[in-house]
């Protein structure tokens, strides 16, 4: 029972009860303590296992590595969990800090496009204005005889 527990014992304490619960029924209770303030409250979660003590010698080494071995992925998730969350709360204040440092730079106003300019001599169509800069020329049909 105590191998099995020792993964768990090398990283926080561990209080063990055992009761009598009616006549030859036990409660073995494995509460885990808290390593720091700042360990979450899942790490506490205790395991309480009640049986014969013909059942708890068969069962309770089985039950205690699943109990560690679910505790020791706990912690380690949280841990990487937390550590992820940190690295991106530094990227966010670092992105912050970046933006709060650089200069703002004026924004240039959209520069107009230059009118088109008409082509210099192309086939009038059956659409094209006249050119006014040309000289009037005389209209077909009234030719000097």
């Amino acid at each position: 029972m105590f191998t099995e527990l020792m993964p768990l014992l090398r990283k926080r304490g561990l209080l063990l009860t055992i009761s009598l619960v009616e006549d030859d029924t036990l409660r073995a209770t494995i509460l885990p303590q808290k390593a720091s303030e700042a360990d979450d409250k899942a790490t506490t979660t205790p395991l309480a296992i009640t049986g014969t003590p013909e059942e708890l010698d068969r069962d309770l080494p089985h039950q205690l590595i699943e109990f560690v071995g679910a505790h020791l992925q706990l912690q380690s998730t949280l841990a990487s969990v937390k550590a992820d969350m940190d690295a991106a709360a530094k990227a966010a204040r670092e992105e912050v800090r970046k933006k709060a440092s650089r200069p703002a730079t004026p924004t240039k106003a959209p520069v107009p496009d230059a009118p088109a300019t008409p082509e210099p001599h192309s086939e009038p169509s059956l659409f094209s204005q006249p050119d006014q800069s040309q000289p009037d020329t005389a209209p077909v049909g009234c030719q000097n005889r």
